[in-house]
């Protein structure tokens, strides 16, 4: 089994039987999301504290 599909079930796994289906859509987004941070930052997509302080700031103008 993929890492990405081992880890989304193990996330799921975690929630409480009670959870709701967009609880578990909730989980497989956030894992979905860190894949692809994590995928960015070993393809070099990065940013500085700076560059995303003045994308920032961009936006609430």
């Amino acid at each position: 089994m993929g890492l990405l599909k081992e880890v989304t079930i193990e996330a799921i796994k975690k929630l409480p039987d009670e959870c709701s289906f967009e609880d578990i859509m909730y989980e497989i987004n956030f894992v979905a999301q860190v894949f692809d941070g994590l995928k960015d930052a070993k393809d070099g997509k990065l940013l500085t504290t700076e560059e995303l302080l003045t994308r920032v700031e961009q936006w609430v103008k």
